[in-house]
């Protein structure tokens, strides 16, 4: 307990303590891969594909790392995410956990500030929520465990500016985790392949 301070109230004597306070550290990295069009023609040629989506999975077997990859730190924990962890740790009310079967990371165009009373992406209809691809979730590394969500965003999918994003736990239940808007955002997307993977760790 750290040295308190004294305060006088009438005829008596408090001494007035600091309390001592606990901090959890919420880190979150978001990274954003992208792959142009002409990469998505190329595996489309190579496993004589139609004019369709091609996945990150795909990509990394025959093509490679992606042309640019571009990370952002940070996010805001929003009230309805915090009080689904909540409800999942307590079963005082129902939740939905942010699982494979669950979760979504979504892309929006607003540049709106987190603010978090906020239920989700701010974007009036440029927005849209992916589910996960395979094997996450997952999580990685020891003692601070990491947790690992990540989405695909296909050619004809979320072309417009990226300037939020979120992770939620499905459409029926709809309680975004977090929210990040970043100065700049993470350019605009008009076609190819654009992967954004959310790694959080607690400590």
């Amino acid at each position: 307990m750290s040295e308190g301070a004294i305060a006088l109230d009438g005829a008596r004597l408090h001494v007035v303590q600091d309390e001592e306070r606990d901090t959890i550290t919420w880190k979150a990295i978001w990274i954003c891969e992208k792959w142009s069009e002409d990469a998505c023609d190329f595996v489309r040629a190579k496993l004589g594909l139609d004019k369709m989506g091609v996945t990150s999975e795909q990509l990394r077997t025959l093509v490679g790392e992606a042309e640019e990859t571009e990370e952002r730190p940070g996010n805001l924990l929003l009230q309805e995410g915090i009080n689904e962890i909540w409800n999942l740790c307590t079963g005082v009310a129902a939740g939905s956990t942010y699982s494979n079967a669950n979760a979504r990371i979504g892309v929006g165009d607003s540049s709106t500030a987190e603010a978090a009373n906020q239920t989700g992406l701010q974007a009036s209809t440029n927005k849209l929520f992916k589910a996960m691809n395979a094997t996450y979730p997952n999580l990685s590394g020891t003692g601070n465990v990491t947790c690992n969500w990540q989405s695909d965003f296909l050619t004809a999918e979320a072309n417009y500016a990226w300037n939020e994003w979120s992770i939620d736990n499905g459409s029926t239940r709809d309680k975004n985790l977090n929210r990040k808007v970043p100065a700049g955002g993470l350019g605009t997307k008009s076609s190819g392949t654009w992967t954004l993977t959310a790694s959080v760790t607690l400590s």
